[in-house]
């Protein structure tokens, strides 16, 4: 049942998704595109936790990050991706208010915990290029652990403002979400009560974080290119710069996207470039980011080598 009754009003139990397209064929062929790049992303995410794991070589703060990058694009991925295949097979997609807001939440959590990686990792390039002398200081495990910490700290925190401001919505009208997930901005679209607050404290959160992040990034990539510039050795700067540009890769891409749908009129982009965009830095870059590190990481591809040579002589 998708609506009850409750005191003055018809409360929504249950919204639907509508998904990406409504052409069968197409359907079944985005089904089968969006499964295959899950499970890369799946085996590629697991693969890189579990080779810098078992690789003492690998034991190193950047790699720490980068193991809980990994994880965060699990969690990022698996909090939609599964539901979305799920869409293209059934003719109605429907999702529990409660499921709604769960989906919301994780999304943003996980969301949240990359942006905060992101700019941890940008940060350890800072201290390895610029303070080489200090970084064993700088970077020690309890910082790693600090920074780690924090990072889920403004998750949680940043999931809890989307969370208690979709909880504060009064639904009572129409339940088909334009998405094919429970995204925030068509689910303001839907409510019907008064979505000053609900709409600007997410937006304020949210807004605050991708700014931090992204100067704390800017800065320090701006040192580090101003260091690499002073160095004398081609090869010191060439090995300066290769340390840094898988990182700077996921960065564009993940931000490149974020600043398309959140900051970009909405009057510049319709819903389905608004939803294509989402596929990609939700479904997409997670698949991507194991796959920039080691193709581009010389030591994650020189670990990868020494475990597989091991299994094939052990």
């Amino acid at each position: 049942m998708a609506f009850q009754e409750d005191g003055n009003h018809t409360a929504v139990t249950e919204f639907v998704l509508l998904g990406l397209t409504d052409d069968p064929v197409l359907r079944l062929v985005l089904f089968t595109i969006i499964l295959c790049i899950y499970l890369v992303t799946m085996s590629g995410n697991l693969s890189t936790i579990l080779l810098i794991r078992v690789s003492s070589q690998l034991h190193h703060p950047m790699y720490f990050f980068l193991s809980h990058l990994a994880s965060a694009d699990i969690g990022y991925s698996s909090s939609v991706t599964p539901n979305m295949l799920v869409n293209f097979l059934v003719e109605r997609n429907t999702i529990s208010y409660l499921e709604c807001g769960i989906q919301l939440s994780s999304a943003v959590f996980f969301g949240t915990v990359e942006c905060f990686l992101l700019a941890a990792m940008a940060y350890d390039r800072f201290i390895a290029i610029c303070s080489p002398l200090l970084y064993s200081n700088k970077m020690s495990t309890q910082v790693c652990i600090q920074l780690l910490i924090g990072s889920y700290i403004g998750g949680f925190l940043n999931a809890s403002s989307f969370t208690f401001s979709f909880f504060s919505l009064i639904f009572c009208g129409p339940n088909k979400i334009n998405h094919f997930f429970c995204d925030f901005a068509p689910l303001i679209e839907l409510s019907c009560s008064d979505v000053s607050v609900p709409a600007v404290v997410p937006s304020f959160t949210a807004g605050s974080i991708i700014v931090v992040t992204v100067f704390v990034i800017a800065v320090s990539y701006i040192y580090i290119l101003i260091t690499i510039l002073k160095m004398r050795s081609t090869e010191g700067r060439h090995k300066a710069f290769s340390t840094c540009t898988s990182h700077l890769t996921a960065v564009t891409l993940f931000y490149g996207t974020i600043t398309f749908i959140y900051v970009m009129p909405k009057s510049s982009y319709s819903t389905d470039q608004n939803k294509v965009v989402s596929v990609f830095y939700m479904v997409v870059i997670p698949m991507l980011n194991p796959l920039i590190y080691s193709l581009r990481n010389n030591e994650i591809k020189g670990a990868l080598k020494r475990q597989v040579g091991r299994k094939i002589f052990s």
